[in-house]
């Protein structure tokens, strides 16, 4: 089964990069350009390039996973032949069926923030609007697909409310920050990209098949969107790839994460005997914080910046985590690879953790914090940095001086 999964990865690059190459040269001909943004919001001037990437991201995720859950409806597992793949398939079948309400409500929820970033795209929407759209998917996808976080929570609260909650703004918060970090050429399909492998070893580990099949599906989707948006880019995602590769990464992390409560352990003590211990809860949330600790670095960082500076948190500027990187002195290439690399350093922490004990959990989830924080002390530590830029003056400046007359005219 590993092996199919993984050649889903081929599935997703065979369909998006011709219809990359379509919708580009479409685009191209209808002048279909990013747009000037929401009233207040900075953004780059003068580039003439598309951003319809996403309806081909969009595409290869949605077509195949879609042939996937009809195929598992559909088909009897007797009729196919008895071959080393099909046989593999023919018997997780069942188990792909079980999947199937998920993935429907999955590509229903997928197929609303697409439209909705298409529109935006095209005619861009106010912030507070399109986060109460979002809510909507978010909402429907927890509820009738009953994957919520800390669901050890319930007992104690009388109820599932307060994980539906959690887990509602969990979804929402990570969209948002996949779709903020999408500033820079390369950024948001990099960092996903580099997400999505991760997540995806996790659930190959896990045996969850579904959830694996899908991640494999969106990374082939954003190596392919790669090809034409490493810097220099030919081509954007735009809002309906970014809102798309948020929620789908969002909402598999609840898919993986997601443990029953009678398998939650707070505290294995660490054994002598066998040299091992359990990581229990400790794991299931440190691991998707650790894989998106990138995105979430800039979602915060930028939010409480732009509150500090007395602006708007959805309006967007040019002072994300990439262009901090480029104030001080980083080519664009040079800090999205760098993003990249924290990326996979976070990532590799987190796959770690399934064997290890609390405490060495929160060791690795300590280093992690202290990485991040290091890198917080460089951006803003100096006078460079955008809060010293910001921050008012506590002396007032001394009048400009008048300009000094000019002589009169001198008589012949």
């Amino acid at each position: 089964m590993p092996s199919i999964v993984l050649s889903l990865i081929i599935v997703a690059i065979a369909i998006a990069l011709p219809a990359l190459w379509v919708i580009r040269s479409i685009s191209l001909r209808r002048n279909v350009f990013d747009s000037g943004g929401v009233a207040g919001q900075i953004k780059e001037r003068g580039k003439r390039i598309p951003n319809t990437g996403g309806i081909a991201i969009f595409v290869a995720l949605a077509l195949p996973l879609a042939a996937a859950l009809a195929g598992s409806l559909w088909l009897d597992p007797a009729d196919l032949p008895q071959t080393r793949w099909t046989g593999a398939l023919a018997a997780h079948l069942p188990g792909l069926a079980s999947s199937a309400r998920a993935g429907l409500v999955l590509l229903g929820c997928l197929t609303l923030l697409h439209v909705l970033g298409l529109i935006d795209d095209r005619r861009p929407l106010g912030p507070f609007l399109k986060l109460v759209i979002m809510l909507v998917p978010a909402a429907t996808v927890v509820v009738l697909t009953d994957s919520r976080l800390l669901t050890m929570l319930d007992a104690p609260v009388g109820g599932a409310w307060l994980s539906i909650t959690i887990t509602v703004l969990w979804i929402v918060a990570i969209t948002n920050a996949i779709n903020f970090i999408d500033n820079m050429d390369g950024l948001c399909a990099g960092v996903a990209a580099v997400a999505s492998v991760f997540f995806l070893l996790a659930a190959l580990l896990s045996g969850q098949w579904f959830v694996a099949g899908t991640l494999a599906l969106l990374l082939g989707a954003l190596l392919a969107f790669l090809v034409f948006n490493f810097p220099p880019a030919t081509m954007y995602m735009g809002d309906a790839g970014s809102l798309v590769v948020g929620f789908t990464l969002a909402f598999l992390t609840v898919r993986t994460t997601f443990v029953p409560i009678e398998r939650w352990t707070f505290y294995t003590p660490y054994s002598t005997t066998t040299g091992t211990g359990n990581a229990g809860p400790l794991h299931a949330v440190l691991m998707p914080l650790l894989i998106l600790a990138v995105p979430l670095y800039d979602f915060i960082t930028i939010t409480c910046l732009r509150l500090y500076q007395g602006k708007s948190p959805f309006v967007g500027d040019m002072q994300h985590v990439s262009h901090r990187l480029v104030a001080r002195g980083l080519s664009r290439r040079a800090a999205v690879l760098v993003l990249w690399g924290f990326t996979a350093v976070s990532g590799c922490s987190a796959l770690l953790l399934r064997s290890l004990t609390v405490w060495q959990a929160a060791v690795v989830g300590l280093q992690i914090l202290i990485l991040f924080l290091i890198l917080a002390v460089i951006e803003f530590a100096g006078s460079e940095s955008p809060i010293r830029k910001a921050a008012p003056s506590t002396h007032p400046a001394p009048p400009a001086p008048s300009p000094a007359p000019s002589p009169a005219p001198s008589l012949p």
